[in-house]
């Protein structure tokens, strides 16, 4: 809203300073200064409200030093990471940029699921809170949203490549390429690293690949569910899931810096992709939010995020990272999520198996999540999540390398 205020008082009164609100790169500055100072300043008063509502966190007993302690400690403290996000982001983002829509709406629609799974566990004194089954239709409807506004709206498209032609008088000239459709993503490590999902379909003709939306949402879902997952297992021990988050973030605000810019795209030689650079200011406002999250989370925590900030987290990184098409970066850039979500299904999986074989569930890791079995074998969760958080950094370094190293 200030964005078009500031606008609008340039170009009637040429206030001084106003002109600085055309740049994204100011308005994203902006946008994480205000998301720190509501998370820091407000999220007090928010833990307050939630103390005062006895919004307390029911802890399973699993065994684990210091677990008891944390019995009765404020959830769904997610609130504050949304509250933070949002506020800047309508104060300083272009609300008529598409990508902007989808993460509000993202946002929005991942913490009213995970707000109802906590209200349910805390009021309802349910402690499986919302059914499983209905958490994933939640993220199947969220994926399939965006999927069909990725593919389908006329604004998502990318610039295609610029052309060098002979003329027929034998001049050469430079062709700037048109903005196109498409459904393009990234490959790392590649040369050629662009990947066109359509090429999966190709094989049936070139009448298949007006129907490649039919292979395009359900890849889309399949992300959006297992990256939201991922970062709802992460959310087990204080200050875990929102650090990690925010280093996902920034490095994704690199990629949406760098995609969105015409002259930083082309000296990287990587896909310029109009209108995300706008994005930036999404990603600043969303890592302020984490970053000032940490004030009341890091330990020991004086709230939880519960599923209404974890899944919220997991499914914003989700569709960011497929908008900036390096979705399928993930896996490196996810690292952490991957894991916590790879030990769960590896501890489970051979647990079944061995009472198949033997009569008796066996397992590999103490206990999963990952982050529980390193609590198991002594180490103090402080200690923990600072070794998670420097193998979450070597990540996102890793996967900005990619942009070169092909």
């Amino acid at each position: 809203m200030l964005t078009y205020l500031f606008e609008y008082l340039e170009k009637q009164y040429q206030l001084p300073g106003a002109s600085l609100f055309q740049f994204s790169t100011f308005r994203a500055a902006m946008a994480i200064l205000f998301s720190l100072m509501i998370a820091t300043v407000y999220g007090k008063r928010v833990i307050l409200f939630l103390q005062k509502q006895q919004v307390g966190e029911t802890i399973r007993d699993l065994g684990l030093d210091g677990q008891k302690q944390k019995a009765g400690t404020p959830t769904m403290g997610g609130v504050i990471i949304i509250m933070s996000t949002l506020i800047p982001v309508l104060l300083f983002a272009r609300l008529e940029n598409i990508y902007i829509m989808l993460l509000i709406f993202t946002m929005l629609w991942m913490g009213a699921i995970g707000f109802l799974d906590d209200y349910i566990k805390v009021f309802k004194k349910n402690k499986e809170g919302l059914k499983g089954k209905f958490k994933v239709l939640g993220q199947v409807v969220l994926g399939l949203i965006v999927g069909a506004v990725l593919y389908f709206h006329p604004e998502v498209t990318m610039r295609d490549h610029d052309k060098t032609i002979i003329t027929k008088d034998y001049t050469v000239e430079q062709v700037k390429g048109a903005e196109i459709k498409s459904t393009m993503t990234t490959v790392p490590f590649f040369k050629n690293n662009e990947f066109d999902y359509e090429s999966l379909i190709a094989w049936a003709g070139d009448d298949a690949k007006d129907y490649a939306w039919l292979l395009f949402i359900p890849i889309i879902i399949l992300i959006v569910t297992a990256v939201s997952n991922g970062a709802n297992l992460t959310d087990g021990i204080d200050g875990l899931a929102a650090g990690t988050s925010a280093i996902i973030v920034f490095t994704l605000g690199i990629f949406a810096l760098v995609s969105g810019n015409i002259i930083f795209s082309d000296y990287l030689d990587i896909m310029y992709i109009p209108r995300v650079g706008e994005l930036l200011v999404f990603i600043t406002a969303f890592a302020g939010a984490l970053i000032g999250f940490l004030w009341y989370n890091a330990f020991p925590a004086q709230v939880f995020m519960g599923d209404t900030g974890s899944l919220t987290i997991g499914g914003v990184i989700a569709v960011i990272a497929i908008i900036v098409r390096k979705e399928l970066l993930i896996p490196v850039l996810c690292g952490i999520f991957f894991a916590e979500s790879l030990s769960v299904m590896i501890q489970v999986g051979y647990f079944k198996y061995t009472k198949k074989k033997f009569g008796e569930g066996r397992r590999i890791f103490l206990m999963s999540p990952l982050h529980h079995h390193y609590q198991k074998m002594g180490y103090h969760e402080s200690k923990i999540v600072t070794r998670f958080w420097i193998v979450g950094i070597l990540l996102a370094i890793v996967t900005v390398v990619t942009l070169k190293i092909r």
